[in-house]
């Protein structure tokens, strides 16, 4: 089978399924930045970094998955940043949960953090 090659991607957008859109709105926009691109109805919405976007959907997110990523360290998101003790400092002082301390490795420095709803992020340099 051939690939498809008559497309272009422009962008991609994970989505992350929230219990509270005003909270992660809240929290990726002051915590950590984001613009708040959109907000569809108060069960959708959109925010973004950099040209980056993250897009949040009301609903309630599986306890079980959460508990399990976090026991394993699976990402669900990870960003590629320039700076990162400078970042880390930042994220320290603003009461964001730290699940990963910064460190280094053989493929470079990294921290996680985990968002309201136990998603995980990573930040790698």
């Amino acid at each position: 089978m051939d690939a498809i090659s008559s497309f272009i991607l422009n962008g991609m957008s994970p989505q992350l399924i929230v219990a509270d859109i005003k909270r992660s709105i809240k929290f990726y926009t002051i915590k950590l930045g984001f613009s708040l691109e959109f907000n569809y109805e108060d069960f959708y919405a959109g925010v973004s970094k950099d040209g980056y976007t993250i897009h949040l959907k009301l609903g309630k997110p599986s306890a079980e998955e959460r508990k399990n990523r976090r026991d394993n360290e699976h990402l669900d998101l990870v960003f590629s940043v320039d700076n990162i003790e400078a970042l880390y400092k930042e994220i320290s002082v603003n009461a964001i949960e730290i699940i990963q301390s910064l460190r280094s490795m053989p493929y470079g420095k990294e921290f996680y953090i985990a968002d309201p709803d136990g998603y995980i992020i990573g930040f790698l340099e």
